[in-house]
């Protein structure tokens, strides 16, 4: 039996630098993933988005790695948003269920899609408590604007509220693959099965989505908000520009006034 361990040790990493601190092996890499061997049977797979996965290491192995990737990271144990996957070699069986994945043959392409996965479903825990903050903060407003008929922000925290939601969007777009198939399984009919069989059992789709629609409802609530604030700003421009006719009439009434006396 195998374990694949994958887990959050920062908000993002950059990969040519851990490609450069690791030294390992390349299976495979681009801008945004680093596969390598570690040894005998032993992979490491980095995320830019700040996810790295673990097949086969030990608690101190992994705890090495990381504080090569981050010295100031806590060691593994410590990370609140981890996920753990056991993995069997059984020849001639494929299968994947909730806590484990049969693989027919140690072939390192299938357990990098079982590891890619489950960093897929760290990375949607992380977006899911991300979203839930923004959502409980957007609530706070709400609630104001239902109690009071005003809510308590300035437009420029509004503005840097909304653009920190449009950010968080676009990260979840940019850094989730959960629509995409990698290229292994359009070329292998079990690699696909297998990576299929993975986003079901992770239930990575309908997670995507959820996140996703609850980003949707914050953003649909903050363009309110920006309109309402607006409006009010726009209601204060129109004050001022009355309160400055009144005063340049009251000029010129005082003005023919004393010039009659």
């Amino acid at each position: 039996m195998y374990t694949v361990i994958a887990h959050q040790i920062a908000p993002s990493l950059n990969i040519r630098r851990c490609k450069e601190s690791l030294s390992l092996p390349i299976l495979f890499a681009d801008s945004d993933e680093l596969f390598l061997a570690n040894g005998p049977e032993k992979f490491v797979y980095v995320f830019q988005y700040g996810i790295v996965a673990f097949f086969n290491h030990t608690s101190g192995e992994i705890n090495t790695i990381v504080k090569t990737l981050i010295p100031s990271a806590p060691s593994w144990e410590e990370q609140e948003l981890s996920e753990t996957i056991k993995v069997f070699i059984k020849e001639g069986i494929q299968e994947v269920s909730f806590d484990q994945v049969t693989l027919p043959d140690f072939n390192h392409e299938a357990i990098r899609l079982v590891m890619m996965n489950t960093s897929q479903s760290v990375a949607l825990d992380k977006y899911l408590e991300i979203t839930d903050l923004l959502l409980t903060e957007t609530n706070g407003y709400t609630k104001s604007l239902e109690l009071n008929g005003k809510f308590n922000i300035s437009g420029k925290k509004l503005k840097r509220f909304i653009g920190k939601v449009l950010n968080i969007k676009n990260q979840i777009s940019e850094n989730l693959y959960i629509f995409d198939s990698p290229d292994i399984t359009w070329e292998n009919e079990s690699m696909n099965r297998l990576h299929i069989a993975l986003k079901q059992t992770f239930d990575l789709k309908d997670r995507y989505r959820y996140i996703y629609e609850r980003t949707a409802i914050i953003k649909e609530d903050l363009e309110l908000f920006k309109d309402i604030m607006e409006h009010r700003e726009s209601s204060k421009l129109e004050w001022i520009i009355i309160i400055l006719i009144l005063v340049e009439v009251a000029d010129l009434f005082i003005f023919r006034i004393l010039k009659l006396m």
